[in-house]
């Protein structure tokens, strides 16, 4: 998949790998969801998978993959779908070649006339806290190693229209309603750095729905992502992505009418309960909207290399 503006667009997917998934059925192990102390998000499974080699470097021009990089991915996911095959139920594989550690898959759904896109990333990138080499890599190719955590990014991300050409998907355009978050420039020479406020506005977005008091950190329901809101779920079964779109959908025709007035104020100021907008809608979100959120629990712990880690329960 590649981004260009407010368009994701979809170049190359596999029969075979799309095959894997539709065969899998629906009832996998059993898992919990975590934060690592990088804030990576993860399943945490029963059982260890092996990753194989993966080659490292792709042309991110050429928009199909290379055979040797497909047929490692075949063989990995045919070990790790029959773990945890509820989480790619009904989805769909396709190549993104900026990005070929990161595997991604996608749903489309429609809630009363409004489409939104499940957006699935594997992260494949070895990380020495979290697993074990088996076979070296080199300059060209990861290692091979065995991990029981399984790291992904999974946003629901709200979509203007699904344009598809003689049959299959082509693209995905986006329903972008945050102008531009760039708002200035900190250091000098070779030292400057661009200020965004999308941190700032992934902020105000959960907060406003989450209960008083409620602390969900690393968690943040609703983000500031492709200039638009987002959503990173929870609940990765059908039915579980669905009431995500749902509540999605709630959240952005809330606070579209109010965007312009939330960046003004965050384009001088950083997030504050304090904010002047902040408190007026904040007083203004309905009550079950907030209760939705009254079960979710974030929980700080120590792993066994003494690092912070998060469980999140919901």
């Amino acid at each position: 998949m590649e981004q260009i503006l407010n368009k994701l667009q979809v170049h190359y997917t596999n029969n075979t790998i799309n095959e894997l998934i539709r065969n899998s059925g629906e009832k996998g192990q059993e898992y919990s969801l975590h934060y690592d102390h990088n804030e990576n998000f993860y399943l945490q499974l029963q059982n260890s998978f092996e990753v194989p080699h993966f080659p490292i470097h792709h042309n991110f021009r050429e928009s199909e993959p290379q055979e040797v990089y497909i047929q490692s991915l075949i063989r990995f996911l045919k070990n790790l779908i029959p773990l945890v095959p509820q989480i790619f139920t009904n989805l769909t594989y396709f190549f993104d070649p900026s990005e070929i550690l990161r595997p991604t898959f996608f749903q489309v759904f429609k809630i009363h006339e409004h489409h939104f896109l499940y957006l699935l990333r594997l992260d494949l990138v070895y990380k020495t806290y979290a697993g074990k080499i088996i076979e070296r890599g080199t300059n060209d190719q990861t290692p091979v190693y065995s991990t029981d955590r399984l790291f992904i990014d999974r946003d629901i991300i709200p979509l203007e229209r699904v344009e598809i050409e003689n049959g299959r998907i082509k693209s995905f355009l986006i329903k972008q309603m945050i102008s531009e978050t760039w708002i200035g420039e900190t250091g000098r020479g070779y030292f400057v750095q661009g200020i965004w406020m999308d941190n700032e506005l992934t902020k105000f977005f959960s907060k406003i729905v989450t209960p008083e008091g409620k602390r969900t950190y690393p968690y943040y329901p609703f983000t500031c992502k492709y200039r638009t809101i987002c959503h990173p779920i929870l609940a990765f079964d059908t039915e579980g992505r669905k009431n995500h779109c749902k509540a999605l959908q709630q959240v952005i025709n809330f606070l579209t009418p109010e965007i312009e007035d939330i960046q003004e104020a965050l384009r001088y100021e950083e997030f504050s309960e304090d904010l002047e907008c902040y408190k007026k809608l904040k007083s203004s979100v309905p009550s079950d909207w907030v209760s939705f959120w009254q079960n979710l629990s974030v929980k700080p712990y120590l792993n066994d290399q003494d690092m912070r880690e998060f469980i999140i329960e919901f």
